[in-house]
């Protein structure tokens, strides 16, 4: 069976780190098109993808939502779409090459959606902040209770079938962005499941985690999340 896949990397100010996981996504499962949507980077980001072998599209307004709604902008363009779309994050927490078994539930078990859990996979000490470990058990709990879905994490390394994606109608532009995708999938029937992948201390310092604003506004967006799509 040949399949495309295409690839969403959001990136803000990750020259260190971006090269490395362009190189290290597989080639061999169908990977068409590698996208790094340049969220607004001051440093070398753009230039060091492109270099790596990236498509590059530039998303000028900040948020993590508005950098992949930038990717899927440019996806949907295509003459041909790909069947999954991948989205990983650019700082080389995650390991590029765990997206061979991300797809596997797609293309043997006709699941629509795989979230990579760092929760049921191998997490290096310090790869994750205590707010981020404490934030994703409330929230997945959350969806638990009041969505009857259960995931483990809100990782953002995850693959989608591109029908199912565009049938999300994806609005969010910060950081409700992968809630938004799994509370919507819950709410509409999709078939989801989770594949353990391990996670690493990132290059750099979070945007998010790192700062104590970004985890509260990061915070009460997940929790606004979950309740606005009640």
């Amino acid at each position: 069976m040949n399949i495309s896949i295409n690839v969403i990397i959001p990136a803000y100010n990750e020259q260190d780190s971006i090269a490395k996981v362009v190189a290290e996504i597989p080639t061999d499962i169908g990977v068409t098109d590698i996208i790094v949507c340049d969220n607004n980077s001051t440093d070398n980001t753009a230039a060091v993808a492109k270099a790596a072998g990236a498509i590059v599209v530039s998303q000028p307004i900040a948020g993590y939502g508005n950098a992949c709604l930038k990717g899927m902008a440019f996806v949907a363009k295509k003459d041909i779409t790909p069947d999954i779309i991948v989205f990983l994050d650019g700082d080389y927490s995650d390991y590029p090459d765990e997206m061979r078994y991300l797809i596997q539930p797609i293309l043997n078990d006709g699941v629509d959606m795989v979230i990579g859990s760092r929760e049921l996979g191998d997490r290096e000490n310090g790869a994750m902040m205590p707010q981020q470990i404490f934030g994703n058990w409330l929230a997945t709990t959350l969806i638990k209770w009041l969505h009857k879905y259960e995931f483990s994490d809100l990782g953002p390394f995850r693959a989608i079938t591109w029908k199912k994606l565009m049938e999300l109608n994806m609005e969010d532009k910060t950081y409700g962005w992968t809630c938004e995708m799994q509370v919507k999938a819950a709410k509409q029937g999709f078939k989801c499941t989770e594949v353990a992948v391990n996670y690493r201390k990132r290059i750099g310092v979070s945007k998010v985690s790192g700062t104590i604003k970004g985890t509260i506004l990061a915070g009460y967006k997940i929790i606004w999340t979950i309740f606005k799509f009640l």
